[in-house]
Parts: C-alpha cells; sequence; structure tokens
C-alpha cells in the first residue's frame, strides 16, 4: 500500500564522494620531494657526529671514513635519484649542483664534504616544507556540505527519501524549512524565502512561489517548497561550484620559485667554471672544492627562512598564509579582484534613509514599521527594527500581527493599522493610488519596503549596504603598493555593482555574475599576464579564489569552504589587513632576493680561491657554512615588525 505523503519510506545511502587528488601548493605533486625530508637531514646530522666521534675522539680515521661514506650514499641517494628525475623532465633547479657536489665526494673519497652538502640541501627543503600548506580541503568542505538526501514525491509510495542523485529532470520533491535545495528546479507550490547567498554572495533572501526558478545550494527559510527537478544534481549550481573549485585548483602549474628562476644561470655558471678548473689543474679535489663552495645554499636556504618569517609575522597580524608559494605570489600581484557583499562592503544592509510622505513624519514612518517588524525573522525586518531601537529606544508592541512570506506583514501598534512591505503587497491592502510613492523617489534606486498607516500612503524606507569605513585608505594604500589596477566582481546587479565601483574609486565593476562567471574573468585576467590577487568572503567565491594566483579570503565572521579555497586567510573583519598581507610579502621578498644575491656574490668568490687550489673540499665547505649563517641571519630579519 503506498505511503501517506510525509512517511519517510528508508532507502540506501548515497555512495561516498571521492575527495580531490592530494596537491601541492601551486597543483604539483610533491608526493616523491616529501618522503624523503624528514629522514635525509637527521641520517646526514648522525653521519656526520659519530664520524666525528670516531675520528676525534677515539681516533680512528678508517672507522670515521666508512662510517661517513656509508652515511653518504644512504642520504646523498634520494637527493642525486630525484634531481635524475627531475632533469629527465627539463627541469635543472638548485638541486643539481649539490648533486654533482655529493657524486663527486664520493668519488673522489671526500665523504665528510659530501655529507654537508646533503645537510644544506635537504635541510633548506626541510624548512622550506614547514611552511608549505597542507592539501586544500575545499573541494572536501563543498562535498560535505552539500545535500545527500532528497525528498521524492512519488505516485506510489507518497514521500520517499532518495539520494540526490537519484533526482532526475522533472522529479517533483519537497524542500523543508532550513534544507538546502538538492538540484536546480522550478516552484510547483508554496510559499518561502530563499537564501542564495552561498551562490550570489547577497545576503538578502529572495521570494520563492510558483514559478520562481531555484538553484541548488540555495537555502529554504520558513515555507515548504514542492519543486519540479529542472536538472540532475550533478549538473546543477552547486555541483558546478563543485567542480569549478577542482578544476580550478588542478590547473595552476608549478610555480617557478624564486631560488630556481636564480639557478637558472648560477648552475651553469658553476659547471663552467668546473670544466675550466679541471682542464687547468687536472685535478679533482679542486673540482671538489668549486663544487662545494658553490653549492647553491643560498638559493636553497634563504627563501625558506625568509618566507617562514613572513609567515610568521603576517600571523601575529591574524594573517594566515597557508603556504611558501601564497607569499611569493602575493608580492608579484599585478591587479586586485574583489567581490563586492561582506568584501568592500559591510555585508549587511542598513536602513540610507526614511521618506515620509505628506502628512506624515519620518519619526511616524519609521517608528510604526519597526514596531511591526519585531514579529518576523526576516533580514531586512531586523535591520530596521535595529535602526527603530538606535533612533527611538523601546519600541511600542504590535498586535494582530500577520506575514506573508517574501513579500510584507501587517500589523496593529497603537490602534493605527501598519502594512509594510513591497510595492505590490501594499498595494493590495491600499484603497487609493499609490502614485504618490513614485513620485517621492527617482527610479529603481535600490531595495525598499513601502509604508500605509491607515490605509494612507505614509513613506518609504530605503536600504543599501555600506562600503566599508576602511575601504578608500586601503585602496590607496594598495596603489602605494603598486596594484592600481582593481576589479569588482559581483552577484548583485550591474546598476549597483557600478554605484559601488564608482563610490569606492573602482573603475571596473562588473555585476550579475555567477561563481562560475567570476572564475572566468579571474581566468581571463590570467590569460592576458596578470598575476591576479582576489579577495572574496563567501562560498560563491570560492571558484575564483581557487582561480586566481592567490586568493584571499575573508574569514573575520567564520571561514568554511572560503577559507578552504583560499591561500591566505583573514581571521579578522578587517579589509586594511589584505593591504598588510602585501606589505608583508613583497619585504619578505625583497629580503630572500638580498640574502641570495649576496651568497651567490660570496660564493662566486670562493670559487675563484677554490679553483686556484687556495681552498680544499672540507674547508670549502665550512667556509659555505659560513655563508649560510649570513643568508639566515639577513633573511630572518622577514619575521622582524
Amino acid at each position: 500500500m503506498p505511503a501517506p505523503l510525509g512517511h519517510v519510506v528508508p532507502n540506501r545511502r548515497r555512495p561516498p564522494l571521492k575527495a580531490a587528488p592530494v596537491q601541492g601548493a601551486r597543483g604539483e605533486d610533491n608526493t616523491a620531494k616529501r618522503t624523503i625530508l624528514p629522514y635525509s637531514p637527521l641520517f646526514a646530522v648522525a653521519g656526520i657526529l659519530l664520524g666525528g666521534v670516531e675520528q676525534y675522539i677515539f681516533n680512528l680515521p678508517l672507522f670515521a671514513h666508512a662510517l661517513w661514506t656509508i652515511c653518504l650514499i644512504g642520504a646523498g641517494f634520494p637527493v642525486v635519484w630525484r634531481t635524475l628525475r627531475a632533469a629527465r623532465h627539463g627541469n635543472y633547479a638548485t638541486d643539481v649542483v649539490a648533486s654533482l657536489s655529493i657524486v663527486t665526494a664520493a668519488i673522489i673519497g671526500q665523504p665528510l664534504a659530501g655529507l654537508v652538502i646533503v645537510l644544506m640541501q635537504t635541510g633548506g627543503e626541510a624548512l622550506e616544507k614547514f611552511a608549505e600548506r597542507r592539501a586544500s580541503a575545499a573541494v572536501r568542505e563543498l562535498e560535505k556540505a552539500a545535500p545527500r538526501i532528497a525528498h521524492l514525491i512519488s505516485g506510489t509510495q507518497g514521500l520517499v527519501d532518495v539520494p540526490v542523485g537519484e533526482l532526475n529532470v522533472g522529479d517533483v520533491f519537497l524542500v523543508r524549512p532550513g534544507e538546502m535545495v538538492p538540484c536546480d528546479g522550478i516552484v510547483l507550490s508554496g510559499i518561502s524565502e530563499i537564501d542564495a547567498s552561498q551562490l550570489t554572495g547577497e545576503a538578502i533572501p529572495v521570494p520563492a512561489r510558483e514559478g520562481t526558478p531555484l538553484m541548488s545550494g540555495s537555502l529554504n527559510a520558513h515555507g515548504v517548497l514542492s519543486v519540479r527537478a529542472s536538472a540532475r544534481a550533478a549538473e546543477s549550481q552547486y555541483s558546478k561550484i563543485v567542480e569549478l573549485v577542482r578544476e580550478a585548483q588542478a590547473s595552476k602549474s608549478p610555480l617557478q620559485r624564486l631560488a630556481d628562476r636564480y639557478a637558472v644561470w648560477f648552475t651553469p655558471a658553476t659547471l663552467a667554471v668546473c670544466v675550466v678548473t679541471f682542464f687547468l689543474t687536472r685535478n679533482w679535489d679542486s673540482v671538489l672544492s668549486v663544487l662545494v663552495v658553490a653549492t647553491p645554499c643560498p638559493l636553497i636556504l634563504a627563501t625558506p627562512v625568509a618566507i617562514i618569517g613572513g609567515i610568521n609575522r603576517a600571523a601575529r597580524q591574524k594573517i594566515i598564509v597557508r603556504h611558501g608559494a601564497a607569499l611569493e605570489m602575493l608580492s608579484d600581484a599585478t591587479i586586485a579582484v574583489f567581490d563586492k557583499t561582506g568584501t568592500l562592503t559591510v555585508g549587511k544592509p542598513s536602513v540610507r534613509s526614511v521618506v515620509a510622505l505628506p502628512g506624515f513624519t519620518e519619526r511616524e514612518v519609521l517608528r510604526n514599521a519597526a514596531a511591526v517588524e519585531q514579529g518576523s525573522s526576516h533580514l531586512l525586518a531586523r535591520v530596521l527594527v535595529e535602526e527603530g531601537e538606535k533612533r527611538f529606544g523601546r519600541l511600542p508592541e504590535a498586535t494582530q500581527h500577520r506575514e506573508s512570506p517574501g513579500e510584507g506583514l501587517t500589523g496593529i501598534v497603537g490602534g493605527t493599522e501598519v502594512v509594510v512591505g513591497s510595492r505590490a503587497f501594499v498595494a493590495r491592502h491600499a484603497p487609493v493610488s499609490l502614485d504618490v510613492f513614485d513620485a517621492a523617489v527617482d527610479g529603481d534606486a535600490g531595495l525598499r519596503a513601502y509604508v500605509l498607516l491607515s490605509g494612507k500612503p505614509a513613506g518609504i524606507i530605503e536600504y543599501a549596504d555600506s562600503l566599508r569605513p576602511e575601504l578608500k585608505s586601503f585602496l590607496a594604500r594598495l596603489g602605494e603598493l603598486g596594484l592600481s589596477r582593481t576589479v569588482l566582481l559581483s552577484g548583485d546587479r550591474a546598476a549597483n555593482a557600478r554605484a559601488i565601483g564608482h563610490e569606492s574609486g573602482i573603475k571596473e565593476a562588473h555585476g550579475e555574475l555567477l561563481p562560475a562567471d567570476k572564475a572566468a574573468m579571474v581566468t581571463r585576467f590570467r590569460a592576458s599576464g596578470e598575476v591576479v590577487l582576489m579577495v572574496g568572503d563567501g562560498t560563491n567565491d570560492a571558484p575564483a579564489l581557487s582561480a586566481a594566483d592567490v586568493g584571499v579570503a575573508l574569514a573575520g565572521h567564520g571561514g568554511g569552504v572560503t577559507s578552504e579555497a583560499a591561500d591566505v586567510v583573514i581571521l579578522v573583519d578587517d579589509l586594511s589587513k589584505v593591504g598588510e598581507a602585501v606589505a608583508i610579502s613583497r619585504r619578505t621578498m625583497r629580503l630572500a632576493r638580498q640574502s641570495i644575491v649576496t651568497g651567490l656574490m660570496l660564493s662566486g668568490v670562493a670559487m675563484i680561491f677554490a679553483a686556484y687550489g687556495f681552498i680544499a673540499p672540507t674547508e670549502g665547505a665550512l667556509l659555505q657554512e659560513a655563508i649560510d649563517v649570513a643568508v639566515i641571519l639577513n633573511a630572518l630579519r622577514a619575521s622582524w615588525s
């Protein structure tokens, strides 16, 4: 016998969602690199110390030499093997000279010098690993938040709970209060309000009634809705956001790190000096000495040390930089792209103005409207009540309260009938023409509530989302830092986006954009050669944050998916912290470059002395350690306030 409407028929569970593949800081697979880092530096340190004990305390040089050789092979082989694999793919970075030094040291019987090189190489990588982020969990966060069950209205079984993946186009399902819409559809019956802020970024709920299109991922506020599916869940808007984030993260090409850019010319120069040294001296010890002092430890150490310092300094300012690559890209940003609501604006509407019509005062309009709105949970109602209490203190009680969700409400305040709502709603309660409303305001200026008192048009309440107070000084700060091109991307109406852009001083403003549109525009900016800094605060911004070179999330009101998709997370609700993050990144990378250039210059001078035989391999390794100390001390300045 069919189940009665409202009865829940158990069904099988939805199959587990597939997690996104684990990626490195900019999309590359770092698995091979990471597996050797925890062990090689420890192995090298242990070998050096134990061999030193045998050599200098127990006076057993042969035993020490054998121990150093075994440790060199064990700790150095992973480094050399990884370098060979990278070279096969055309990647000749900072590892090349270090690997040549390790191999040469093993061949000519200088294991101690080789172990020192292993320690410097793998120790620097260990520092860099410390600064890298874990793989982003943005896709998993989105999938976790997705609805799993839909309430299918079956002709034979009544109301059946099924996995959302089993919904087909044309199926009819219920969406209860507080539930997320499982797939795109059209409302067949019911009245409610829909919170689509996760998709559009706009916090104000929109009315839903028969014929209203709904997007998956939007939230039903209070009424029960009957909806006909217009797309399968896998093809609906929320799934598109998930896929957009996944594709954006996977499509990011590996970043050529600062050290590798210097290594492009330093490595060939070192090899050339080695060849010339051998032809002039025919002495492999001299060649090893050149390799040892030329081992690019400034390249290996300066950047990660500076980046760790920059990350720590940013953290003290409530700015979480999730990996070193983000700090590098932040310093190179050429264009800043912003979401509107909650990013450039406060994210919550406020009462912009109260227009009182002839025969009424502003106080009468606002006080009576706010008194009636005390009985509503609508966002605009709460805003109006707060404004009324701020101006007049305790508000009078309203009786005979009746609300039409998404349209308006009525009530009696001190014997006066009060109607507040949309123009269409108050028109149904007014015995007179409402043309007086149109004459009182200019065109379609935004969101309004119309007020009737005792059946007469009394006034209009206009709402607006105000700009952040720190916005103009923040944009000026970005200009000083070299980010003079700024762009606004919004899901709001194009006219509103342009108005906010004009008021804030942002010349490029685009409205009526879905998450896919924002991500596509960010991708186009990158394709044109810009290094894109994207700032957002909502789930609808996650694809664009992932698509940008560096995404910054404002998480002062909670992080969630947005924080997971971003490279930099601002923990306080303060837009100026984005400018602080840019300033920290540029100072950090400037110090890293200083350290690299200084270290390479000192290594270059030492190479000349080594080529002439003035520096032995072990002495060269110790000299290189002294250079490393100088480099590290300079790079550590990045953490100073």
